[in-house]
């Protein structure tokens, strides 16, 4: 994509290091770690995620959502999240390319969140009155 100067080798770097400050942040690490045992899959399918958001590839295959419906997190770790991803991306992306990943990593996280709520909301079913 010329005009953000994002790549597919560009984004597997954002990606990779992007998940080696996921992995070693304190908040983070223990969510990712208690599920992940292999990284190098997990890694291509985000790069595939990230090219499919990015760049329009169509790669990724999945279904985001119900990966993350029931885990273990909160609002705080999507704010840690965001920012982790934001420092990265502006780290390793020229600023046209960093402002678009974000928007699409703030977007991604904000439907994210209201899937997680949405579900956890319906697991929870009112008493049998009689």
């Amino acid at each position: 994509m010329a005009e953000t100067g994002l790549d597919e080798a560009l984004l597997h770097k954002l990606v990779h290091r992007f998940y080696d400050k996921v992995r070693t942040d304190p908040m983070l690490a223990p969510v990712f770690a208690e599920r992940i045992t292999d990284w190098e899959p997990h890694l291509e399918r985000m790069v595939a995620f990230w090219s499919s958001v990015a760049l329009m590839t169509g790669r990724y295959h999945g279904a985001p959502v119900p990966a993350h419906v029931g885990l273990p997190v909160n609002e705080l770790h999507f704010v840690r999240w965001l920012a982790l991803f934001r420092q990265t991306a502006n780290e390793t992306c020229p600023p046209a390319g960093a402002a678009h990943v974000i928007e699409r990593a703030e977007r991604i996280a904000r439907s994210l969140q209201m899937a997680m709520h949405d579900a956890a909301r319906r697991a929870i079913t009112a008493p049998t009155l009689r």
